[in-house]
């Protein structure tokens, strides 16, 4: 597919040389995000830290065991690879 900058005087296409440029950057991107994916998928599914520091405040180890109990089954679903 072409590429093309846009311009005053309307769309340039891109060199050859700036079309493999921008094919290496994608290709380094997506290998970016499949390393990293896990990261999200985490962030998403991770229970709310309010639940670990209302349990250190109200001093009920049985609730904080329960926040790191679910963070770890998180982190064991989506492994880093």
């Amino acid at each position: 597919m072409a590429r093309f900058h846009a311009t005053a005087n309307g769309p340039v296409p891109f060199t050859a040389e700036e079309e493999a440029a921008r094919d290496a950057e994608e290709a380094a991107w997506a290998a970016e995000q499949a390393a990293n994916g896990y990261k999200a998928k985490r962030a998403a599914e991770y229970p709310d830290f309010k639940d670990y520091l209302d349990g250190i405040v109200k001093g009920d180890q049985a609730q904080v065991q329960a926040y790191i109990d679910a963070c770890l089954a998180v982190k064991a679903k989506y492994p880093k690879p």
